[in-house]
């Protein structure tokens, strides 16, 4: 087993978690109302108070098989004090809020950067602020007139809780990404002042392979490490194909991937991300959620070796792609609810083939899933069960809520 020496290692899905991100829900749960859900990317709204319990336990379940949690809130407080950034975040936090009213940036500005507690005020720019907060007199802007039903001066950040997105670990970098939507993409901004400051994962102390600058949109759920030599990642709702091209580029002149492989899911928004439909949870098993496997089509992508790169469609079944890519006799795929329309329609929407693998095999998964969860059972793997009742009303599990910084090698 190589010894990890760097703050970013991971070049598996299943390697065992060393290290691990998570973002603790906060007051931005607090801040969704039905009207303007859409809005938001939210379907219902959670229980703020149940959710912090479950993704305790959540984050506890992980301490007890091993795995060393960190929270975003707190690397990102922390980056901003190394670097002795603060004033710059917040110019740059205001600059994509939306806000026009010169008056109303002043006094927003002057609210955070009076906050003495760096990570209170990261929670706040996560929470976002309501108008009953901070009234100008005068100053106001059209559209702060004209927009009298909308509460928010700034919207709260309520999927940050999904840390799988804003950035994706692979080797010893990152891809910092740039999000579909405006209410995501100001996510990124932690994880650029992280990798800018912070004093263990920044000044140039992570491989970036993608920036939040670049035009076209890719998200964390959708790459996934396969092995040292693979990479997965989807063409869907949220990520776009140009993205996946550039990305392949640097990655296989930077890393040792030899393929890139492109699945189109389609524009989706029960299948938002790859990762909602397949996961990795041992050497040669995958779960999968059914309705995708019809005309699923998967583009093979290598290296030329002059820089360029090579795009082919496969025309293998997906099974006997995935075994020849990782040197396998064979793999199982693990249908999502067994192939029963009703239950994997039921559990894919409660995210059962959003699973996060700890260790070869071991596999943490939302309680509630039961026909999946019997079914991995049965192909012989361990699970470790947390409740999602709350969780789940945002539409990602286990996978979508962890970030890993470090696994071992397999």
């Amino acid at each position: 087993m190589s010894e990890i020496t760097r703050p970013i290692h991971v070049k598996s899905e299943i390697g065992p978690l060393k290290k691990v991100l998570l973002h603790r829900p906060g007051k931005e749960l607090e801040n969704l109302v039905p009207d303007f859900l859409e809005r938001l990317l939210f379907d219902d709204i959670p229980y703020l108070e149940d959710a912090q319990k479950e993704h305790d336990a959540f984050a506890e379940a992980l301490r007890e098989n091993g795995v060393e949690v960190l929270y975003l809130e707190k690397l990102a407080a922390e980056a901003i004090d190394a670097g002795d950034v603060k004033e710059q975040f917040v110019d740059e936090w205001l600059a994509e809020t939306g806000v026009q009213s010169q008056a109303m940036l002043k006094a927003l500005k002057d609210y955070l950067l009076g906050m003495d507690d760096t990570y209170e005020m990261v929670l706040k720019t996560m929470e976002g602020f309501r108008k009953t907060e901070i009234e100008v007199e005068g100053g106001k802007s059209l559209s702060d007139l004209y927009e009298t039903d909308y509460p928010f001066i700034v919207d709260p950040m309520p999927n940050l809780y999904f840390t799988r997105d804003p950035f994706a670990t692979m080797y010893n970098g990152v891809t910092l990404n740039h999000m579909m939507s405006d209410t995501r993409n100001r996510e990124t901004l932690y994880g650029k002042f992280i990798f800018d400051h912070h004093p263990e994962y920044g000044n140039g102390k992570v491989d970036r392979f993608y920036d939040r600058e670049e035009p076209t949109r890719i998200e964390g759920g959708d790459e996934l490490v396969l092995s040292k030599d693979v990479l997965a990642v989807g063409i869907s709702q949220r990520t776009d194909a140009r993205s996946i091209e550039k990305l392949a580029g640097r990655l296989f002149k930077e890393t040792d991937f030899k393929h890139i492989f492109a699945f189109l899911i389609g524009e989706n928004r029960k299948f938002m991300h790859l990762d909602t439909v397949f996961t990795m949870v041992d050497y040669d098993k995958f779960t999968i959620h059914p309705e995708i496997e019809g005309g699923l089509k998967v583009w093979d992508i290598t290296p030329n070796g002059d820089g360029s790169v090579n795009i082919k469609e496969t025309e293998d079944e997906l099974e006997n792609i995935l075994a020849d890519a990782l040197g396998q006799d064979s793999v199982q795929l693990i249908r999502c609810g067994g192939g029963d329309p009703v239950a994997s329609a039921r559990e894919q929407w409660n995210d059962g083939s959003n699973t996060l693998t700890i260790a070869p095999g071991v596999v943490v998964v939302y309680d509630r899933n039961t026909v999946t969860n019997r079914i991995l059972e049965e192909a012989g793997l361990k699970l470790i069960k947390v409740r999602g009742s709350e969780l789940v009303r945002g539409r990602g599990g286990p996978r979508c809520m962890s970030m890993p910084l470090q696994r071992e090698d397999i």
